[in-house]
């Protein structure tokens, strides 16, 4: 038995150039008014058998407004950056640009004291492996970086892919398969 997994980015917690690493702010207004906009399209997602999210604010507030009533899963964290949390990707490059571009380059490296993207990924992929196995569907309500993570581990991308997935705020893609079997889905707007 296969299972469908529907990941679903939090809505924004600040613009894009104000996006800190690690950062656990709330749903800024801009946030708020997005997830109204797209409820219609996403409340349906709600009657999955099992509901979930990352344990940020965002992703909470983002799950709670949609009425999903998610469970927080401490696995479907946000990346850890060690020293460079909440600190801008600007910010950080200023101070330490042989660090970024490691970190950037090496998928093993983890110039900022915190978790490898590959190792990242692994914890991504990890928890999309130990879903139950049903004919049923789980929605969960993650951090853009989380989705993307999925997604390189779902598709067996090289770590590398990571950094060519764009993942817009209350965008959302599903997952179907197996532990370590997983597939894209892509659908239309009619369901």
């Amino acid at each position: 038995m296969s299972v469908r997994v529907s990941l679903v980015a939090a809505a924004r917690g600040s613009s894009l150039l104000g996006e800190r690493f690690d950062d656990d702010r709330p749903l800024d207004e801009a946030g708020w008014h997005e997830v109204q906009f797209a409820a219609a399209a996403l409340v349906p997602l709600g009657a999955a058998e099992l509901r979930y999210c990352s344990p940020t604010a965002r992703s909470r507030a983002t799950g709670q407004a949609l009425g999903f009533a998610p469970m927080v899963q401490p696995a479907l964290r946000d990346c850890d950056m060690g020293r460079w949390r909440g600190c801008t990707l600007a910010d950080v490059t200023a101070r330490e640009p042989a660090a970024v571009d490691a970190w950037l380059t090496d998928p093993r490296s983890a110039p900022h004291g915190g978790e490898p993207l590959l190792a990242f990924i692994s914890r991504i992929g990890g928890w999309l492996d130990t879903r139950p196995a049903c004919d049923g569907s789980i929605v969960a309500v993650a951090e853009p970086a989380v989705v993307r993570a999925a997604l390189v581990y779902a598709l067996r991308a090289p770590p590398s892919a990571y950094w060519n997935v764009d993942v817009c705020p209350l965008s959302t893609v599903t997952l179907t398969g197996l532990p370590r079997r997983w597939s894209l889905r892509l659908e239309t707007g009619a369901r």
